[in-house]
């Protein structure tokens, strides 16, 4: 189930997040799934993460969905990697229309 994306929430509880990274707008995305979204992030802006998303510079977070389950996050996961890239552009500027990094406050 979906739920919010406040920081208090994220700290209080066990969850899982299915993410989306950006290199800039309309740029390189990446999909991925934590269960510490904020250390993950951080992994991703200090590039300790290597491989593509070193690689392509995709460090912005553009869109996230939390989640209680870990079956349920790893669904939706795979479900949204299988979508075609304009369905993603489509998901992310619904919620993120300025393609504004999420995580710029933590």
């Amino acid at each position: 189930m979906e739920r919010s994306g406040s920081q208090e929430s994220r700290k209080t509880m066990k969850s899982y997040y299915v993410y989306i990274l950006a290199s800039k707008r309309n740029g390189t995305l990446y999909i991925g799934l934590t269960n510490d979204l904020e250390r993950r992030i951080l992994e991703y802006k200090t590039k300790v993460v290597k491989g593509f998303t070193a690689k392509y510079d995709v460090n912005i977070l553009v869109y996230f969905e939390e989640f209680e389950s870990s079956m349920e996050a790893y669904t939706r996961e795979r479900q949204m990697k299988k979508w075609k890239r304009n369905w993603k552009l489509k998901l992310i500027e619904k919620g993120n229309p300025n393609w504004e990094d999420l995580s710029k406050e933590w």
